[in-house]
């Protein structure tokens, strides 16, 4: 059901060069970037960063304002339809009629991309197979809990087998159960296929496994590299300890002229990497009533890149129905 590109792209996704003004905001500043096929990307970035802007360009929801986008070898601009049919989208908020049953859903969205009868049932069977819904292809939406619905929403993304799949936050609100399986099914949809899964979240941990995270803040894109690259490149080891006493507490804070205010009555030290790590653990270690080493994580390399201030919504962008910001 799906175009083909006159030739094969090397990246599922190439942009080049692309801006995006909003009035006097300039959404996206001249941005660069590629996804590899058959890759899990992570666009990661606070409110009002750009990555919606970036998302709505490549599924054709707004133009940009100059630069090129090519999304499954055909360009946004020149070739809209062809990158839809060959892009599937899960958005934030849940677009399933939730009066209709699975099987009525997922059939109508097949009807919508002109998908003929016989190609419609058998890969209905397929995508609830690969969801885990086949026993509630008769179900009526409405009875089915937040994760199934969200399994759902995937599978209908699926439906026409769309070469990439863009899924905006896809475990908001889900317990982590439904969190973690959603991603075990991710997982197993790129298993002998060539499909590529590009996807926005606010759950940083979710990505450590991605092939690859981008984080972009300001419009700029600031990182991208596997989740291991960028923790060796940006990341912090850090020493969190509770001080034995409020005296205990004042001597670390003038020897440690860089420690922060962790949860609670915790300190926070940033390791450079060149400490004698032995020779630290003894001189805080009469201090100090516990002492945890914490390695690089996204989430530091995140706030590290990006700050730690709260940003309020739709920064780079006015507020839109739907739920989406920045």
């Amino acid at each position: 059901m799906n175009a083909t590109p006159a030739t094969d792209p090397q990246n599922a996704i190439e942009v080049r060069g692309v801006t995006k003004r909003f009035g006097r905001v300039e959404a996206l500043k001249g941005v660069d970037l590629d996804v590899p096929k058959n890759s899990i990307f992570a666009l990661l970035g606070p409110n009002g960063a750009g990555k919606s802007t970036l998302i709505d360009i490549l599924c054709t929801i707004r133009p940009q304002d100059k630069g090129t986008a090519m999304v499954a070898g055909f360009s946004t601009r020149k070739n809209p339809l062809s990158v839809r049919r060959n892009i599937g989208v899960v958005f934030q908020n849940p677009t399933v009629d939730s009066r209709l049953s699975v099987r009525e859903n997922l059939d109508f969205h097949g009807m919508v991309y002109q998908m003929p009868y016989k190609a419609r049932k058998k890969r209905l069977i397929e995508v609830l197979e690969l969801v885990d819904l086949s026993d509630w292809i008769d179900a009526t939406v409405g009875a089915l809990s937040g994760g199934m619905k969200r399994r759902l929403e995937i599978a209908r993304a699926l439906m026409h087998e769309p070469r990439i799949l863009f899924m905006d936050e896809p475990t908001v609100g889900l317990d982590a159960q439904s969190r973690a399986a959603i991603w075990d099914h991710l997982d197993r949809l790129r298993t002998g296929s060539d499909l590529t899964v590009v996807v926005t979240t606010h759950y940083i941990d979710e990505v450590d496994n991605a092939d690859r995270v981008c984080i972009i803040d300001k419009g700029l894109i600031l990182a991208n590299d596997t989740p291991q690259a960028l923790k060796e490149a940006h990341g912090t080891t850090t020493l969190r300890l509770r001080p034995a006493s409020a005296e205990a507490a004042a001597q670390l804070n003038a020897r440690f002229t860089t420690a922060t205010k962790g949860a609670g009555d915790t300190l926070v030290l940033p390791l450079t990497g060149t400490e004698d790590l032995a020779a630290l653990m003894g001189e805080i270690g009469p201090l100090a009533s516990g002492l945890e080493l914490h390695q690089p994580s996204l989430e530091s390399v995140f706030l590290g890149l990006t700050g730690r201030d709260l940003r309020e919504a739709g920064g780079t962008k006015p507020a839109r129905r739907g739920g989406r910001n920045g």
